[in-house]
Parts: C-alpha cells; structure tokens; sequence
C-alpha cells in the first residue's frame, strides 16, 4: 500500500548515533523524506528516561541536541519534514494517559521489551515509564494519524498494540485514530562486533573498539575497521557461519556502497584482508565525515538549532492538538473555548 504519512523516533541515548542505526534506520528516514511522502520524525526524549540508568539530566540534554543535530547532519530537512523532540509537544502525555486507560495490565506486561529490560532492571528498579513505553509509543503514532511506520522485529509487538487501541478506541468511544499499517523495509544489513564477530554491533558492546560511531573521529573509524577480527584462512568470502568477521566487513561496504556484499567478494580475488579493510575504512570514513562536520556546525550555533526545534515543536503541534481535541472530545471530556 502506499502511505499518506510516516511517523518514526530514535532515542537519545547516546553521544553518537552508530553504524547500525545509520543503515538500518536513519537513511531509511531520509530516503521516505525524498519520496514525496510526508514525514514526521522525533527525538523521544521521553522515552529514553525509564531506564533509572539513563536518567543522567546534563547527560540527556546534550545527547538530545547531539541526536537533533545529527538528524539534520544525515538529510532530514525540518523544512520537508515535521521533526521535533518529544517532549517539546505535551500532546504525547496528554494522549498517553487517555491510552493507558484503555489498555489492559495484562496485555501491557506481556510486552518482550518490558519483559527483557525489566529482568536486567531488577523489580526494585523497574519504573513504570518502562512498563507503560508502549502505550507512549502509541500516543506517539496515533496523534499524528500516521499511515505507516517503519519497524524492526523488536518493535513489531508494539505497533500491534497501537493498532489494537487505536481500534479499541474508535469502536468504545467514536472513530478517532488511523490504524497505521507497519512500513517493512528491505532487508538490512546486520552488522557485528568488529571485535567479537559472533556479537552484534551496539551500544552495550563490551567494548568500545567493536563500534563505529557516526561521529568518531576519522583516524579512529579507519584504525577500528582495520583492527577488525577476522580470521586465519587469508581468503574473502561471504560466510556467515565460518568467516563472520570478514563476512560483515563485507556487509558493512556493501551498505556504503550500495552493493549487494556477495558481488564484492570478487573485487578481493587474490587480495589478502588488508585491502578489504582498507576500503571499509575509505567507504565508511567519506560517508560519515561530512555528517560530523555539519553535526558540530549545528550544535556551534545553538540559536539556529533552537530555532529549527521551535519550528519542528511547533508544526508537530499544529497536527496533534486537533486530534487529541477529537480524542478528549470522544472520551467525554468538558472542554472550554
């Protein structure tokens, strides 16, 4: 089907947006941006506060205007599309109170997210932000009457519970919300530790020499990739299963490349993996260096990075509070001119 509109958030929760979120995400954004289709895009903040660990306040705020600024750095264009942080448009809580209410302990609980952070949290130390973040995420969809939405495997669950409430919500009280149809992309890459090929790539590595920022410095992306694992067999191929440290070498400039990873093994035919690492680095470095440059030219203009948050708040409002008028309205709620 095609989509009259696309909502999606990132987190901001930490310093640098990373190769992973880049290619399996962030250039997806851009791409649906370009396509014609309207876009709303948001930094949820709110979101990156139920885990006790992340709520750092000098740490969130600086990371919400890194990942602002990165956005931008990356081709979202605040003039084309709607891009706004979360918590600058109280519409989101608003509504997410209202969804809370029509959704049940039960089906809530039974959420895998909550279910794995929880466990890692202890009960102690389980808030319940975490165990009510996807009845937020809803909140998040639903105000902006979204047709589509990008989504991975870990966050299939929660759209189907948005489309459960927003179903839920039209038959109890009156036809409100859009029932949003998820937004598959092609398949992606997915990328390993380069130090632990058998582990994914991410922000809870156990160490930081298996990440590629997209912000890191130049010579430490390029000295990452070339101290990448690999093994001892001295021949390029594309195997998952016995060479995985070559293999996501491979994946990660086909990625930058645009190429099908299994096409380049070609291009190493009778080349050691030195060269191979050498055109990792080249690829990654030229693709991620102009996005950090213009990501410190935006944060050095802090007046100009405000501006456009106040305009993305602002057009994100525009659409929200209407519908959320529409979904007080339904509920039964007084209002007042």
């Amino acid at each position: 089907m095609s989509f009259q509109r696309v909502f999606s958030g990132i987190q901001p929760t930490a310093d640098s947006f990373h190769l992973g979120n880049y290619f399996g995400a962030l250039k997806h954004w851009v791409r649906i941006q370009n396509s014609g289709v309207e876009t709303v895009y948001a930094v949820v903040d709110l979101h990156s506060i139920t885990v006790e660990a992340q709520q750092d306040p000098k740490q969130l705020r600086r990371r919400t205007l890194v990942s602002y600024a990165q956005l931008i750095a990356m081709g979202v264009d605040p003039q084309k599309s709607v891009l706004f942080v979360q918590s600058h448009v109280p519409e989101h809580t608003q509504l997410a109170w209202v969804l809370q209410c029509i959704t049940g302990f039960g089906e809530a609980g039974r959420m895998t997210q909550f279910k794995d952070k929880s466990g890692k949290e202890g009960t102690d130390h389980t808030s319940v932000g975490l165990f009510t973040y996807p009845v937020l995420m809803a909140a998040d969809i639903l105000l902006y009457r979204a047709t589509g939405v990008p989504v991975g495997e870990d966050q299939r669950q929660h759209l189907e519970l948005t489309r459960d409430l927003a179903q839920r919500f039209n038959t109890r009280f009156k036809k409100t919300f859009i029932v949003p149809e998820p937004l598959i992309q092609k398949a992606t890459a997915k990328f390993v530790d380069l130090q632990n090929p058998t582990g994914k790539m991410s922000k809870s590595a156990q160490t930081d020499g298996g990440m590629i920022n997209v912000l890191d410095d130049p010579k430490q992306i390029s000295k990452r990739i070339k101290s990448a694992v690999t093994d001892n067999e001295g021949v390029v191929r594309f195997d998952r299963a016995n060479q995985p440290g070559v293999t996501n070498l491979l994946s990660i400039l086909g990625a930058v490349t645009g190429r099908d990873p299994e096409s380049l093994v070609a291009d190493y035919d009778g080349k050691g993996y030195g060269a191979l690492k050498g055109d990792v680095a080249d690829a990654v470095v030229g693709e991620f260096e102009p996005i950090a440059t213009r990501t410190r030219e935006l944060l050095d203009d802090p007046a100009e990075l405000e501006r456009l948050m106040a305009l993305g708040a602002g057009r994100a409002r525009d659409i929200a509070a209407p519908i959320l008028k529409a979904a007080y309205d339904a509920v039964g709620f007084v209002g007042i001119q």
